[in-house]
């Protein structure tokens, strides 16, 4: 049975409604009360969950850390999990229309979740509403989850498993088509170090600040350094420097104050070598001004020796790889650097194959002889269903018939819902040969995709709840 129709009658709707979600700012901020993740995530949640029941479904707000709308009465369930939450939109000069304006140009929607996750999350809500007012028969309970916390640290999710009643099977459109079979181990860790200055250099690092979140290739970084003798000399040093390395970086020299702003291009941290680490590229200018020996600068050799621009791992000896997922990446998030400490986060993401220990174990050898110590902040094992589960063969093959596309189930680097639930795989959005703007200026979905998404996501909760 196709939903095609149902869902076209309802296209204006799902444009508006996706328009109306994107323009929520999102973004994590400061708890309150009843609002875990801050004001514009509890936005998010309460604007989502009026508007199903608004459709006819069966609401619950679970204490501000997620919510769920249900179809039907089954007692097995299940599960279409997605997230409200997105990741800041950096930096607001390389956006060609306001991140939370919703733009439609060219049959596109731009903004920031677009694609990652509110595009997908409307079109979830609208199949399940194609469903209801087709009049099919539901053996099981149909149930959309909203996560709140999905791009920071998952508490969302944790909460509401304590809480509530878990699908017994289900899928999450924040990935690719046609199925994500495999998802690799994400390790997020802080190594940090303590400085004891006894006395001035002539060239003082006063700071280093960069990156927002660890899942996301920074695109800017600044520093300030004080240098005591000859502040243009310096100046004209970091300048030639950065003009034979080409590298991205405005100076501004005021008196003994020497400012550098360091810019990058942004990327998701599953793919790190396709954005510029504005943070790499800053920390090879402080190593290459030969800075005097000291307890900062022996951190930044550390930094340029063991990571570098790299993005494998290979120079803490970390770089593996299998033939399911391919290579481990690394990607630096966030540096926060100043006279007393520094804090630096990692974000890994590992062969399905491998073990977290192959990671963790070859990082803290190579802190052995330094002053570097490592907090592991989250520890994500990998996923791994096999390709002949009734689940990915069920969505694989409503893939198929959808699209006439034999493209097979994949893995990638990406971390999502999935891995919460035994029974869950990822399941979209992003089409095969389509380029993934998640976390990127100019986020966007094509509009067409927009409804295909929803179309898809209709055919597969059917037959899902046909399977025994």
């Amino acid at each position: 049975m196709l939903f095609t129709s149902i869902l076209e009658n309802m296209k204006d709707e799902i444009i508006n409604k996706s328009q109306e979600l994107i323009q929520i700012k999102s973004v994590e901020t400061t708890a309150k009360p009843g609002m875990p993740f801050g004001e514009g995530v509890n936005e998010a949640l309460e604007y989502t969950l009026k508007l199903c029941d608004e459709l006819g479904f069966k609401t619950k707000n679970v204490d501000g850390y997620a919510g769920h709308a249900d179809l039907g009465d089954g007692d097995e369930m299940i599960g279409i999990l997605v997230h409200l939450d997105v990741v800041p939109e950096g930096d607001l000069k390389k956006w060609t229309y306001p991140p939370y304006s919703a733009t439609i140009k060219n049959n596109r929607i731009y903004g920031r979740g677009t694609i990652d996750d509110k595009g997908p999350t409307i079109a979830a809500i609208y199949a399940m509403k194609a469903l209801k007012d087709s009049g099919v028969l539901l053996k099981k309970k149909i149930r959309i989850i909203f996560g709140t916390d999905e791009e920071s640290g998952w508490e969302c999710m944790r909460y509401y498993l304590i809480k509530e009643k878990v699908p017994k099977i289900a899928f999450t459109p924040d990935a690719n088509f046609p199925v994500i079979y495999g998802e690799k181990g994400i390790i997020t860790l802080k190594l940090k170090q303590e400085f004891n200055i006894s006395s001035l250099s002539n060239i003082n690092i006063k700071y280093i600040k960069g990156g927002e979140l660890s899942n996301i290739v920074p695109n800017y970084c600044e520093a300030l350094l004080y240098i005591i003798d000859e502040p243009k000399n310096v100046y004209e040093k970091c300048l030639n420097i950065i003009k034979k390395e080409n590298y991205s970086i405005d100076l501004y020299l005021d008196n003994n104050n020497l400012y550098l702003k360091s810019h990058g291009i942004s990327a998701h941290a599953m793919a790190p070598q396709k954005g510029k680490n504005a943070i790499s590229q800053l920390m090879q200018v402080l190593k290459l001004l030969n800075l005097e020996a000291t307890q900062m600068s022996s951190f930044i050799d550390f930094y340029n020796i063991k990571i570098n621009t790299q993005t494998n791992g290979k120079s803490l000896d970390c770089q593996m790889k299998d033939e399911h997922s391919g290579e481990l990446t690394l990607n630096v998030g966030v540096i926060n650097f100043d006279e007393k400490k520094v804090e630096l986060i990692l974000n890994i993401r590992y062969p399905i194959t491998k073990k977290d220990t192959n990671v963790i174990d070859k990082i803290n050898d190579n802190l052995t002889n330094s002053n570097i110590k490592m907090e592991i902040i989250n520890n994500m094992p990998p996923l791994y269903m096999p390709k002949d589960s009734k689940l990915v063969q069920t969505l694989t093959n409503v893939y198929k018939k959808m699209t006439n596309d034999d493209t097979q189930p994949q893995t990638f680097g990406g971390g999502t819902y999935a891995r919460a639930l035994e029974n869950a795989v990822a399941f979209g959005p992003v089409f095969p040969g389509q380029v993934n703007l998640a976390h990127q200026a100019d986020e966007y979905i094509e509009i067409d995709d927009l409804m295909k998404n929803a179309q898809i996501m209709a055919q597969a909760i059917y037959e899902l709840n046909l399977l025994d």
